[in-house]
């Protein structure tokens, strides 16, 4: 995580992508589909798309997104799960960046939450941190819930 956190510091702009649904974006192999099957009062269900729940679901999504995005990763974009970090060191080479990762979106029916999604902005929040082209720095808004959440412990 430090080192995804560093290659996106000191970058002059950014977009931040976030997956729709994510897990529900693969679909489930229809050999292994009788694996997820589950038993209720109106039947028997199977998924025939990846469900949140599965013990490897995290693994298996996240090795899914790598591979779409395997010759982009540390080039121009980091990805964890369904959060994408696109960056550039300038504004046209960061919409040049954007427009090949909108690409490989839509060669494989990779679905955004354009609700979540930040596009061209010169910082952002990553797990905590704000980064930007100065660097780090600790989300002051993150420390001050902890310190409200201690002091009402106390």
């Amino acid at each position: 995580m430090e080192q995804i956190l560093e290659r996106l510091s000191r970058q002059t702009h950014y977009c931040f992508l976030d997956g729709y649904s994510g897990y529900n974006q693969i679909v489930a192999n229809p050999e292994d589909q009788e694996k997820t099957a589950f038993t209720c009062p109106f039947g028997v269900f199977a998924y025939r798309r990846m469900s949140f729940g599965l013990c490897n679901a995290p693994a298996t999504f996240q090795i899914c997104m790598l591979a779409i995005f395997a010759y982009l990763v540390e080039k121009c974009i980091e990805v964890f799960m369904d959060d994408f970090s696109m960056f550039g060191k300038s504004f046209d080479l960061c919409l040049k960046n954007l427009n090949v990762v909108m690409k490989r979106c839509i060669d494989t029916n990779l679905m955004l939450n354009w609700e979540k999604c930040h596009f061209m902005v010169r910082e952002g929040i990553v797990w905590g941190h704000r980064i930007s082209s100065r660097g780090i720095i600790m989300d002051n808004a993150k420390v001050d819930v902890i310190e409200n959440c201690r002091l009402s412990l106390m």
